[in-house]
């Protein structure tokens, strides 16, 4: 009998980011070769992109990708956009570690996200994440809870926690940005837990995002992407930025030359490969999720004041 496969997310973040990104994320997931991928709700482009994904319902996690640094809110938010356009990351960032960001301030823009993603799909999300993973941010992630609380999902959705084991981050391309981000994220998964929802245990998939052109930036590309999937946690979320390039990508995003380089390995029969070699399966959603009723938060990882 062969071994089980071992199961992984594998998340495609900013479906609706534009045009060429969503039809990169699309073709992927249609050829199996993504298992998850997170909205842009508020973003113009979602509306046109937001059709397809009822075909991928049951066989790809469809998720929110909460967005407060891109574009413009989709309804007033006057202490975080005065102008109508959401803040870059750094002053995000900046309010919140500061305790200058007031959940109230933030849930009416969450509350109208998700209810685009419903109307759009006809279902709540199956998980939440954040775009730049704003979600973990303290502020934000009291103002998520809540709403999702609220709303009496729990048990519906997981929400992702990207923080890892220490040992984990070292051993993976941009550990840096990784051990940042899981910084900022401390605690998280304690709070998920007490209010009923369930998280992945292990992520990666960080990337400098800087490509260069031809076969050996691909290589290269290909070559960090495949160490991501190194010491796994025991229910993996392992997040990539395909897409194509277009004038709505450039206009929104910074992230944009290594996008495709994502798409064609990602297509390539060299993943095909990999995932065979190492026995890997991807699944829309956490195999073994951090759920109230499943396990406490490893050891390993320090809970984190639930900020």
């Amino acid at each position: 009998m062969l071994p089980e496969r071992r199961p992984v997310v594998l998340c495609a973040d900013d479906y609706g980011l534009s045009p060429g990104v969503s039809r990169g994320i699309l073709d992927l997931a249609r050829a199996g070769r993504i298992s998850a991928t997170g909205s842009m709700t508020n973003i113009p482009a979602f509306r046109a992109a937001a059709a397809p994904l009822r075909e991928l319902r049951g066989t790809v996690g469809l998720g929110l990708h909460l967005t407060l640094t891109a574009g413009a809110p989709l309804g007033s938010l006057p202490r975080l956009a005065p102008d109508g356009r959401l803040p870059p990351l750094g002053r995000l960032i900046g309010l919140s570690l500061a305790g200058r960001l007031d959940p109230g301030a933030v849930a009416p823009e969450i509350e109208r996200q998700l209810d685009a993603f419903v109307a759009a799909t006809g279902h709540p999300p199956d998980f939440v994440d954040g775009h730049q993973h704003v979600h973990v941010l303290p502020g934000v992630r009291t103002a998520l809870l809540a709403v999702l609380a609220a709303r009496g999902w729990q048990g519906r959705l997981w929400l992702r926690d990207p923080g890892d084991r220490p040992a984990s981050i070292l051993g993976r391309p941009d550990a840096r940005k990784a051990a940042v981000v899981a910084g900022l994220g401390l605690g998280l998964r304690a709070a998920a837990r007490r209010a009923g929802f369930p998280t992945n245990l292990g992520f990666s998939g960080f990337s400098d995002f800087a490509a260069g052109e031809g076969l050996a930036a691909g290589d290269r590309f290909a070559d960090r992407f495949e160490r991501s999937f190194r010491s796994l946690g025991p229910a993996p979320v392992v997040m990539c930025h395909p897409g194509e390039i277009d004038d709505g990508l450039r206009a929104l995003d910074p992230v944009v030359a290594s996008r495709p380089l994502e798409l064609a390995y990602l297509a390539s029969e060299r993943f095909a490969a990999f995932l065979e070699r190492e026995g890997l399966r991807l699944v829309p959603a956490p195999a073994r999720a951090a759920a109230p009723s499943l396990r406490a938060v490893p050891a390993t990882e320090p809970a984190g004041p639930d900020r």
